[in-house]
């Protein structure tokens, strides 16, 4: 005799049915690289083959300054995060270089061969990255992730950095900041790894209206080009691997840092809270500290002439 489904049976039928329905409807697949350079790449893109990856980087300005500045950016964001503050400070700047890459895992370089990273990863691949530029020495500026990979080098290669620029960046434990949408789902076991395959447009701009204080600046153009580089072939793995394991943060080695230090914060940054910035402050002697009001976690974007006046009168 042919027995009758339960009704908890219809149940995980129905939610199965549902699941695969949702999935289809949604689901996005990786962009290949080579349909985003056509969008994302400009005459002074380049890239260089390096520790198994073909790493996007510009190199822009003399290349006879010694001493160029060299900007790194944050989890899920690209050298793109910069190009308002370059075009400033190259026409408040003309003989300065200025430096930025794709880090491993983001942007049109993506992901490591081995997908695993570490600050002693990250600074590996900059030591490289540096040292087939030629540059001996620079200024070195990140912003969140970009900023604790920075003070990490720096303390690795204090004599590879003249200058040190941290703008809201990570390496003091997490308080009671609010974070985006997207962090939150990246960061929650099981869900988390729907992002590999469902990251809606609306996902990535509820983040940014998180990201940013001033929410004009959370255009559709800004949207797009963090939803595209997100998607480029294995960055979703790549961001997925680093909130599974989030890097370990050696903060009782910030004291030791001596090279002369700016440090710059949004006032309102819901990611990484303005305290870390008094925090840094205290803990690396002599630095220099300036906070924006009504500016949130990337202020280059959302505050790029004062950033450019305050970085032009540090580097001067």
């Amino acid at each position: 005799m042919k027995k009758i489904p339960t009704i908890l049976g219809y149940s995980v039928i129905s939610l199965l049915v549902l699941s695969i329905i949702l999935f289809t409807a949604f689901a996005q697949r990786d962009i290949p690289v080579v349909q985003l350079k056509e969008k994302y790449c400009t005459s002074a893109s380049r890239f260089m083959p390096l520790m198994g990856m073909q790493v996007h980087y510009r190199d822009e300005g003399p290349i006879n300054d010694s001493i160029p500045l060299v900007l790194i950016h944050g989890t899920s964001s690209s050298l793109n995060t910069w190009d308002s503050l370059a075009s400033e400070l190259n026409s408040s700047i003309p003989g300065k270089r200025i430096i930025r890459m794709d880090m491993p895992g983001f942007g049109l370089t993506g992901p490591s061969p081995a997908n695993t990273y570490s600050y002693a990863y990250f600074s590996a691949f900059l030591d490289s990255f540096l040292n087939t530029l030629q540059v001996k020495s620079c200024i070195l500026a990140g912003n969140s992730l970009g900023g604790g990979i920075a003070w990490n080098y720096t303390i690795a290669h204090p004599e590879k950095v003249a200058k040190l620029i941290l703008v809201d960046a990570s390496g003091y434990p997490r308080k009671n900041e609010k974070g985006s949408l997207g962090f939150k789902i990246a960061s929650t076991p099981v869900i988390n790894n729907l992002l590999l395959f469902v990251t809606p447009k609306s996902l990535v701009k509820k983040s940014l209206e998180t990201v940013f204080f001033d929410k004009r600046f959370v255009t559709v153009a800004t949207i797009n080009r963090y939803h595209d580089l997100l998607l480029s072939a294995g960055n979703r793995k790549a961001a997925l691997s680093l909130f599974q394991h989030p890097l370990q943060q050696n903060t009782a080695a910030i004291k030791t840092i001596t090279a002369p230090t700016l440090i710059l914060w949004g006032a309102q940054d819901q990611l990484i809270s303005v305290d870390n910035a008094y925090l840094f402050q205290k803990d690396i002697k002599g630095s220099t500290l300036q906070i924006y009001d009504k500016v949130g976690h990337i202020p280059m974007e959302e505050a790029t002439r004062l950033m450019v006046a305050t970085i032009n009168e540090f580097i001067k």
